[in-house]
């Protein structure tokens, strides 16, 4: 296997790290280092230059760990990490939003997703003066550019959809600055959401969409993780229904039937590629539409991802139960245990509130019971729908080489070590198991999935239910595809409990968050939503597992802190110093 990483250190646009690997992905990202390149000798030569737009991919983030060895979605209350060095510990979670241990996320993710963007812009102030290659036909060089420039705008339009969702509207900049200069010194001026998102974002990717590689050969194991004509009419339909949502509506002037019809044409134009992952259902179905590729594993549900190089023991080791020798890591919380419906079809609780969790009432956290699911508080994942069991390793999971044990003092909650679970849970979804075999030596594909099928499906049903209620038959067929996909029986038009807009709105959001759970979703979803406060300032809770009967009881794990202003991160410091840019509300 060969690794080449490419950094444009001489023209300041130095990348990520991201090796490559010619025999998994083919040759687009095989990359000759080359900073000893001077800007004129990328550009003077087509083979630099193409490297260098194939070095763009580097700025699409993994999510695993991402934040000091912790997720995102340990700053929700979907998790919470277990070890103290996690980076969300130290910042979200106690509402330090300058907290260095949330740096990465907080404050470098301005400049990472900007250097993106300045690749992006040189990329296509150059591309039209570089000289043919000689190995080159005609027709292939107006190809190669014009699908270049493409990729590039598509790129250049999700960086800055990266930075709305953290920041806000911030200054869009089109040319190549100096990296030597003050870069924001002439861009300081903040524009309007529906400028910044509306007028420029998705008119980016409407624009770029005809000059990208068709669905034929964006799938070829060679161009595997190439932006294609599908992904940006996945891109422009999250945008758009997040335009449409409670947040964001009356700014944009983005309609809910605009949201509809966008995830619609998607559907309608590629939904004959892609799907639901088939041929088996429950737990194995749902797994291996996490981690197949599109290339080893026919996975046609993942539509736009970072393609990742195989990863080893190392790769998990953060995130793998204290049995087995890991770190405990990212341990989901009893909040989205509960999420997750009867197998049967059926709640386990008798109300749910706008953020899709359960009411909680009582000092113990207990939500009212739905007698009728047959659920038990005593296992609360005992007859549940099977995404949790692909999701979440609970107390008796088989797992590696043995069953996870929660009880206090056990393989898994050892006396002393500070890394044990703090919820009673530890991370399935997302750990390849076969790492674990012969002693840990076993390696896998996990590549970042940034957009797949289910959410298309899920975003269509948000959306058409919004417009009108009760919505089509259409609607209820695909939420029930993605519940009978992972093996939840009934048909959610029949539920008796579903029976106003209100209640289905509950259900979708509660449905979207446990099938993108550990997505990256669930921090940007509520704060569209307009319920972030209610949802992450509530405690994330977990239980104990009973030495002598094995029942469960609930806890409050960890106390979180979330405040309007923290909607928006602040604009970094150094940024606000320098340029006397208007920073957040209440930062």
């Amino acid at each position: 296997m060969k690794k080449y990483l490419l950094y444009l250190i001489a023209a300041g646009v130095a990348g990520a790290a991201l090796p490559s690997c010619e025999d998994a992905f083919g040759d687009f990202l095989e990359k000759q280092p080359s900073n000893e390149l001077t800007e004129a000798q990328v550009f003077g030569d087509w083979t630099t230059a193409t490297q260098f737009h194939f070095d763009t991919y580097n700025f699409l983030r993994n999510g695993a760990c991402r934040i000091n060895n912790s997720w995102m979605d340990a700053a929700t209350d979907l998790a919470e990490t277990s070890y103290a060095s996690g980076g969300v510990r130290t910042s979200f979670n106690i509402g330090n939003y300058y907290g260095g241990g949330g740096a990465s996320e907080l404050v470098d993710a301005w400049e990472h997703y900007y250097r993106g963007i300045r690749k992006c812009n040189m990329l296509l102030a150059r591309i039209d003066s570089v000289p043919k290659g000689a190995d080159l036909s005609d027709e292939k060089y107006e190809t190669d550019k014009l699908n270049y420039k493409s990729e590039a705008r598509f790129l250049r339009a999700y960086f800055y959809w990266e930075l709305f969702l953290r920041y806000g509207a911030v200054p869009i900049v089109v040319d190549v600055l100096d990296p030597n200069g003050n870069l924001l010194a002439g861009y300081t001026t903040r524009p309007t959401l529906k400028a910044f998102v509306v007028d420029f974002v998705l008119h980016e990717l409407q624009g770029c969409e005809a000059g990208l590689m068709p669905y034929d050969d964006g799938v070829k194991a060679a161009n595997a993780g190439r932006i294609c004509q599908p992904m940006a009419r996945a891109l422009y339909a999250r945008v758009m229904l997040y335009m449409a949502s409670d947040r964001f509506r009356t700014a944009s002037g983005v309609t809910w039937q605009q949201a509809a019809n966008a995830a619609k044409s998607f559907i309608d134009e590629f939904g004959g590629s892609y799907g639901l992952f088939a041929g088996t259902t429950g737990v194995e179905a749902y797994t291996n539409a996490i981690l197949r590729t599109t290339y080893q594993g026919n996975n046609s549900e993942v539509i736009f991802f970072r393609n990742d190089v195989q990863i080893g023991w190392s790769g998990i080791q953060n995130d793998t139960p204290v049995g087995e020798g890991g770190n405990g890591g990212l341990c989901p919380s009893q909040n989205l245990v509960d999420m997750y419906d009867m197998a049967n079809g059926l709640s386990p609780f008798a109300e749910y509130d706008a953020t899709g969790a359960p009411v909680y009432s009582g000092a113990a956290a207990t939500p009212a019971l739905n007698a009728a699911s047959g659920y038990s508080d005593s296992a609360p994942w005992a007859g549940r729908d099977p995404r949790l069991t692909a999701t979440v390793l609970h107390h008796g999971a088989t797992w590696g080489e043995g069953s996870i044990n929660v009880i206090r003092g056990q393989r898994d909650n050892p006396v002393g070590n500070a890394n044990a679970t703090p919820t009673g849970y530890y991370l399935r979804k997302y750990i390849p198991e076969n790492i674990l075999s012969a002693q840990h030596s076993g390696t896998s594909y996990r590549c970042w999935i940034i957009i797949r099928y289910a959410e298309i499906l899920l975003s269509y049903a948000e959306a058409m239910n919004e417009v009108s209620y009760p919505p089509s038959d259409e609607v209820y067929g695909y939420l029930d595809q993605i519940r009978s996909r992972a093996g939840v029986a009934g048909s959610v038009k029949d539920r008796t409990d579903l029976q106003s807009q209100e209640s289905l709105r509950r259900f979708i959001r509660k449905e979207r968050t446990v099938e993108l759970a550990f997505e990256d979703h669930r921090a940007w979803d509520v704060r569209r939503w307009n319920v972030a406060v209610e949802a992450l300032s509530r405690p994330v809770y977990g239980v104990d597992v009973s030495a002598a009967t094995a029942a469960c009881s609930r806890k409050v794990a960890q106390e979180r802190v979330f405040e309007s202003r923290m909607y928006l991160y602040p604009i970094p410091e150094a940024e606000v110093w320098k340029t006397n840019i208007e920073n957040n509300p209440g930062w």
